[in-house]
């Protein structure tokens, strides 16, 4: 993923220092040398994230974080304090000031590119819920208070994985403050817990006595019912090897031993705050008014939806300078499927299609189906490249396995894909859609069962 990251310090040094090890990982970086400079560029840029020094002459950091959480255009921005100063003094008066998070100095590599992924994901998943909640005023589709729970820092539910008597107890008298905290030092009974009730978070120790904390995150990770439940692992100094493998399988974030409270809270409110609005992404249309805007047949977005938000996502991507990709797709020689077997299983495939197609979507895409055999899935900050291996994969999944119908049978089914991605400023909602249809109609013209970028 990329990033608009701003890094504020009065020392050029350190910003430049903080800039090169971004640019490395692919971010925009953007630079501010005071509180006010900040300000200023917050007021004029797009900006994903904040990393901020607290001790800068004239308007500290603290200020500065409290004027940007203050001002309603930017208080959504994630803000990370970065400090030489690792007194918990200072990290509370972070917290007060509305910091997200903390970073001591000298920064280190892997907690940078961490916390920023963390914060800028939850920066793309709050802007995607706030368009999602404008396209469907814009429908007169009524607010039932699912988006204002979504956005609100209300306590959540904690599983803490930690076989240390004295390490869980201390952990659950924090979190307990302000969440809904429970221990369990098994990680079995803990997965068993975890798919019999709703939690928020996962916390694992990796240094568990009896048992493997990351094979506990990898089971967390292949469960359908856990599979977006944040997990947060506690590393003991010096295991960075298996940090990295953690945070290879899919574990959004850590914390070092010992554990200051302070980051924990921190931590954890992030996390809570990031599952919820996912949870919204993918929930939130389904519960209202469906027939509005949903396929009856297959519980996909409709046309009519499809429309009114590409024409939001277009301008917004124009407006930002992302990336917007469209997939069109078509179920090859479908009328043969109902003039054969029935225009009952030719539904049947087309459910079967559709979940096929959402398996391949995330929570910020947008799956639809436009009429008959032919689906869309929009994909916001997705260049062409990307694209191309969404539209491969589903292609691939749809051809790979055959569809089951009544009687016992299975038929084979397969879908040629369409391609386009927003290219110039003159771009709008028409001509994406057209350039993918025309990438669709040169890969059924190619002999069908493939993917297709272009119109040649």
């Amino acid at each position: 993923m990329t990033a608009r990251v701003l890094v504020v310090d009065d020392i050029l040094a350190n910003v430049k220092l903080l800039e090169a090890r971004l640019q490395a990982e692919y971010f925009e970086v953007l630079s501010a040398h005071s509180g006010q400079e900040a300000l200023d560029v917050l007021a004029r840029e797009r900006v994903d994230v904040v990393l901020l020094d607290v001790m800068m002459p004239g308007m500290d950091g603290f200020e500065a974080c409290r004027r940007i959480k203050s001002n309603i255009a930017t208080h959504h921005i994630p803000v990370v304090m970065v400090t030489a100063l690792d007194q918990p003094a200072d990290k509370v008066q972070g917290l007060e000031s509305g910091a997200d998070d903390f970073l001591t100095k000298p920064v280190d590599d892997i907690a940078l590119i961490t916390r920023v992924k963390n914060l800028a994901r939850l920066k793309m998943l709050n802007d995607e819920m706030i368009m999602r909640a404008s396209t469907g005023k814009e429908m007169g589709i009524p607010d039932d208070g699912a988006f204002a729970k979504a956005l609100s820092g209300r306590s959540g539910r904690v599983l803490v994985v930690d076989d240390h008597p004295r390490s869980a107890a201390r952990l659950l008298e924090v979190l307990s403050k302000t969440n809904d905290a429970f221990a369990e030092r098994d990680p079995q009974a803990a997965l068993i817990k975890l798919a019999e009730s709703n939690f928020d978070l996962l916390v694992v120790s990796l240094s568990l006595q009896g048992a493997d904390g990351l094979r506990l995150c990898s089971q967390v990770r292949s469960l359908e019912r856990t599979r977006h439940l944040p997990i947060i692992i506690l590393v003991e100094p010096g295991d960075e090897a298996r940090l990295l493998r953690g945070l290879d399988m899919g574990v959004n974030d850590y914390l070092m031993r010992p554990i200051d409270r302070h980051e924990l809270l921190a931590r954890v409110k992030t996390q809570i705050k990031r599952k919820r609005h996912s949870d919204f992404l993918r929930h939130r249309l389904a519960e209202t008014v469906e027939m509005s805007i949903t396929d009856a047949l297959t519980g996909l977005q409709n046309r009519r939806y499809m429309e009114s938000h590409l024409k939001t996502l277009v301008a917004d991507s124009l407006r930002t300078g992302r990336h917007l990709s469209m997939l069109v797709a078509d179920i090859d020689h479908f009328k043969a499927v109902n003039d054969t077997y029935g225009h009952d299983v030719g539904d049947m495939v087309l459910k079967e299609f559709s979940v096929r197609l959402k398996r391949n979507t995330r929570g910020i895409d947008l799956a639809c189906r436009l009429g008959g055999e032919e689906f869309v899935i929009i994909m916001p900050d997705t260049d062409i490249a990307r694209a191309y291996q969404v539209g491969e994969r589903l292609r691939a999944t749809v051809a790979s396995e055959n569809f089951t119908i009544p009687g016992g049978k299975t038929i084979r089914v397969t879908a040629s894909v369409g391609i386009s991605t927003l290219e110039v400023a003159e771009d709008t909602p028409e001509t994406v859609f057209k350039r993918a249809d025309l990438a669709l109609y040169a890969a059924k013209k190619r002999g069908r069962n493939r993917v297709s970028a272009d119109a040649a």
